[in-house]
């Protein structure tokens, strides 16, 4: 396989889709100039990137759930009501897992099987199966735009459907959709099938139709190094770009820490912005803040805390969305009443937060200063290893353990990242693996780890990992041991 971060030409992309399209037979009723003539009577307000640039204008972060179920009627009745009575600004069709790994067959029986008991068999709805006239049926009974949500390495035929029935947004990545997701999937192959849907998406833009594009940012979820996730993203909005894109939001998960969740959108964003300038990328760029990835606590009231917690630093951080929990998280696929109720804890929180932003201080200043300049030595390296093209240059990079995402299945993926909490909660690094930041930063690292090491009596180790990654669940934000919980809450 060929691989390199260059614009497919018209004719590489029309031979390769042939194949696409006879994957499943609802792929004979694609037929994008249709879907450009379709798209464009479309109103103002069905567009995602028309919202988002509009959001974006007034300083405003929009709310979107994440929500799927098997059968269209249904999924229309789950929608509307996240519309009418949650209040959503955005809309998500979550897709299921047998669509995202292409099985079609499986998704065939879970649809009969969803009618025979007349609830959802399948976590989510699976649009391939539906076809083009059925997602165009669930968009036409809504009065927001919707976007297609999943984790599919290989999304090229539901892309296709999805923008084929007016879906103006498509979530996912050739890294971030394969390596926290899938455990054998090269990435020559998800990042070369993800050009293929950026190709798409660039088409329809040369065909005067905006769609906006969404690397999935939080990757594992799980005690992710803001300098790792935002390379991630960073590397896809630019392999996007090269094939055409212009509407990209890069998104960021809660690592729970405000001042570090407040510096990592916005060395984010300015970062991004300076990449696509120097490779030439006039891009409308926005950002979506997920709400914490980790356990949740079983307890709604505590989950709701939770949830009020992340819309907060949403807002503070200037977000142009944020992507909500709900207060069933810890029990499984939420009932649509939970999912409204999140939205509107989302909702109030920002409201009563609305035109206020986390005031510059040397901390956050600090803070995304250190964000930067280790993406940068993370990028540097990339573009070194790939002779300045990034495709082959991620591809290098995880090979050699230079890109590395703590926790994730991947065999692709080195693992020998650790990431660990310091004494006030941010996610640092306890081991680097072959990750190339600079002697300096690491420095800076084992510094704010030290701190937490001495104040908890400890040596810095595994155990601290461990603890972190339940402590949210628990109830606190760093994993203290349990004599030092014991003995602050004497002290206060």
């Amino acid at each position: 396989m060929n691989l390199q971060n260059k614009k497919w030409s018209e004719e590489e992309f029309y031979q390769i889709r042939e194949e696409v399209l006879h994957q499943w037979e609802t792929g004979q009723d694609v037929n994008m100039q249709e879907a450009v003539d379709y798209m464009k009577k479309l109103p103002e307000h069905k567009n995602f990137s028309h919202k988002l640039n509009k959001a974006k204008q007034g300083g405003i972060t929009l709310v979107q759930p994440r929500a799927g179920v098997a059968l269209v009627e249904e999924h229309i009745e789950l929608l509307r009501y996240l519309q009418d009575e949650g209040e959503a600004d955005l809309l998500p069709t979550t897709i299921d897992s047998y669509t995202r790994q292409n099985r079609y067959h499986e998704c065939e029986r879970g649809i009969e099987e969803s009618k025979k008991a007349k609830h959802s068999m399948l976590n989510g709805f699976p649009v391939v199966n539906h076809g083009v006239q059925n997602c165009r049926r669930v968009l036409e009974a809504l009065d927001l735009p919707v976007q297609a949500r999943h984790g599919t390495p290989d999304a090229r035929l539901l892309s296709e459907i999805i923008h084929a029935a007016g879906w103006t947004s498509n979530e996912g990545g050739g890294i971030s959709y394969n390596i926290p997701y899938a455990k054998s999937v090269s990435l020559e192959k998800s990042i070369r099938d993800w050009q293929y849907c950026d190709r798409l998406v660039g088409l329809y833009e040369e065909m005067g139709v905006e769609i906006n594009r969404e690397p999935f940012g939080p990757l594992t979820g799980t005690l992710v190094p803001p300098s790792i996730s935002n390379t991630i993203a960073i590397l896809e909005g630019l392999l996007a770009a090269e094939q055409g894109v212009k509407n990209i939001t890069l998104g960021y998960g809660q690592s729970g820490n405000i001042s570090q969740d407040v510096a990592a959108v916005r060395a984010l964003k300015e970062q991004a912005v300076e990449y696509f300038k120097m490779d030439g990328y006039q891009i409308n760029l926005s950002t979506v803040f997920h709400q914490w990835m980790g356990g949740f606590p079983e307890d709604e009231s505590k989950a709701f805390g939770i949830i009020s917690w992340g819309s907060a630093t949403a807002a503070l951080a200037g977000a142009t969305k944020v992507i909500v929990k709900t207060p069933h998280e810890a029990l499984g696929i939420p009932t649509k009443e939970a999912n409204a109720q999140g939205i509107k804890a989302t909702k109030q929180t920002l409201n009563l937060v609305y035109g206020q932003r986390m005031t510059i201080s040397r901390e956050i200043d600090l803070e995304i200063e250190v964000i930067k300049a280790e993406t940068k030595c993370i990028l540097d390296k990339v573009c070194e290893m790939g002779n300045g093209d990034y495709a082959l240059g991620t591809v290098r990079a995880f090979a050699a353990g230079v890109l590395d995402i703590p926790f994730a299945p991947s065999k692709y993926n080195a693992g020998k990242v650790l990431p660990v909490r310091d004494y006030q909660g941010a996610v640092r690094y306890l081991e680097y693996g072959s990750v190339p930041i600079s002697r300096e930063l690491m420095d800076y690292n084992r510094q704010k780890l030290d701190l937490r090491a001495k104040e908890e009596n400890r040596p810095l180790c595994f155990q601290m990992v461990i603890d972190d990654i339940y402590a949210v669940s628990r109830g606190a934000l760093v994993g203290r041991p349990a004599d030092y919980a014991m003995s602050e809450r004497h002290m206060q």
